[in-house]
């Protein structure tokens, strides 16, 4: 019997989804700790909150084979909170977010992805690349007296060892075998092997103990009233934003690689249930995290079976498997988390950058750069913003005019192109009122009235041939042209 999904066996289906679940999971488990962290709260919230969003994502999402967990992008918005109010008032944080996500999805806002240009995408994926790998940096450090202190001398080469045979497994599994995903075999291959020989290695354990009980239900143990909801909803909002966007833009993500498509409003109403569930156990609010969504595409996964996995495994390792997890060398996850930046970055932008127009090459690399000085939402924003001032400026800059006179000594004027806020002021200086002839006709058919910059325009110029006291008249207005005008209660001249 075969696989609906990918035409191969159900048992080989199973099995490669199952495997490409666990190997996520591995790489969830220290990104969730270490967002915990910089959150300020107990490591097992992030757990947990990883297995909230991981498995309800994964069972009722719009986009199977992508993982979800509790994201750093949504944990540094938060950090004041934690800090000024505690982590109590982060749990109601993020049971308003997932509320507000909810709406999202409920209003069919996901569609609005849609207006991400594709250079922003290319930054967008860049930027998170280098993130990635940044990130991976901070495991070559060891608490000091005076804080974080480098790794130096034998201790500085092991794990610099460990790291480059984790990633040549990797990389070169495939050229022998397909059976196991390489990222599985890498860090199950690097973590018996530091066992057997007794290698001084740092593993998970150092970072955090991750044994714990079954997650509780628990309202958040804040007010409910009005003060509170002041202290929590621009917070809520901002953590709803930035989830939703890098979810969305995940989603993109992962309809290019498996080429299909993906519900982008059913992800959000899950993603968002995901989160309020997550806030009701005391746990921390999570999105789409791409690093490990690569991790689980490159095993394999591409139904919902691996994301499941993934969320159920993350609740077996705080469970039962505790001592044997904590037991992995922080190097095999540091080595497989820097082939995923080198996967996700988009090396071919760099091939193009001289080849696209400058105006794109440029918002791809103010994205880029933007994503890693700041945050993710404000650098797409500001994609969206350069790139669609860019289209605006191209768009005012081919707008033109025909002029035609007839026998009768009459003019008629065609414009061509879209009338908008960009191009209202050169619309109005195609037109002569003191030199044109008594009557003017300006012909519509091929102009696109698109806002009110525009019906402004038509009346300047109608107001300007009036004072001048001659007949201007407006032909072969479109219907959508026509409703504008009349909605503004502007009579425009027509031919009688």
């Amino acid at each position: 019997m075969e696989s609906a999904h990918t035409g191969v066996s159900r048992t080989a289906f199973l099995r490669s989804e199952l495997l490409a679940g666990l190997t996520s999971s591995f790489a969830l488990v220290p990104e969730c700790i270490a967002f915990a962290l910089v959150a300020g709260v107990n490591p097992l919230a992030g757990l947990y909150g990883a297995f909230f969003i991981c498995t309800l994502t994964a069972l009722f999402g719009g986009r199977p084979g992508m993982i979800s967990g509790a994201a750093g992008s949504m944990a540094v918005v938060i950090v004041a909170l934690v800090v000024q109010h505690g982590p109590q008032y982060l749990f109601a944080t993020v049971l308003l977010s997932g509320l507000v996500m909810v709406l999202f999805g409920a209003l069919r806002l996901g569609k609005l992805i849609r207006m991400v240009p594709h250079p922003v995408m290319l930054g967008f994926v860049n930027g998170l690349a280098i993130i990635i790998a940044r990130a991976q940096f901070e495991h070559f450090k060891v608490p000091g007296a005076q804080g974080p202190q480098w790794l130096h001398g034998a201790a500085l080469l092991l794990m610099a060892g460990l790291v480059a045979l984790t990633m040549a497994i990797v990389f070169l599994l495939p050229r022998l075998t397909k059976a196991a995903p390489p990222a599985l075999v890498a860090i199950v291959g690097v973590g018996v092997a530091a066992q057997l020989l007794h290698l001084p290695v740092r593993t998970l354990g150092d970072m955090a103990h991750i044994a714990g009980g079954l997650p509780t239900f628990a309202l958040p143990a804040v007010p409910f009233d009005l003060a509170t909801l002041r202290i929590v909803a621009p917070y809520a909002v901002l953590m709803a934003m930035v989830g939703l966007l890098e979810t969305l833009l995940t989603l993109n993500l992962t309809d290019e690689v498996t080429a299909t498509r993906g519900q982008p409003n059913r992800e959000c109403v899950a993603l968002g249930v995901a989160n309020v569930a997550s806030g009701l156990f005391g746990a921390m609010g999570g999105c789409a995290m791409i690093g490990q969504t690569v991790i689980n595409l490159g095993s394999g996964g591409r139904a919902r079976i691996s994301g499941v996995t993934s969320g159920v495994m993350i609740l077996l390792y705080i469970l039962f498997l505790s001592p044997l997890i904590e037991r992995i060398p922080l190097a095999a996850l540091v080595g497989v988390m820097f082939v995923v930046a080198a996967q996700t970055f988009a090396w071919g932008s760099l091939r193009v950058l001289h080849k696209v127009p400058r105006n794109d090459a440029v918002v791809i690399v103010a994205v880029t750069v933007i994503t890693v000085c700041t945050d993710l939402a404000t650098a797409v924003l500001c994609g969206i913003v350069i790139a669609s001032l860019n289209f605006a400026w191209q768009h005012a800059r081919e707008f033109r005019c025909d002029t035609r006179d007839s026998a009768d000594g009459a003019r008629t004027y065609v414009p061509h192109g879209t009338l908008f806020f960009a191009s209202a002021a050169h619309f109005q200086t195609l037109f002569d009122p003191a030199n044109d002839p008594v009557e003017v006709t300006i012909d519509c058919a091929h102009l696109h009235v698109a806002d009110h910059s525009a019906i402004a325009a038509f009346e300047g110029v109608q107001q300007r041939y009036e004072r001048a006291g001659k007949h201007v008249v407006f032909v072969h207005l479109s219907k959508r042209c026509s409703a504008l005008l009349a909605r503004a209660d502007f009579a425009v001249k027509v031919p009688t």
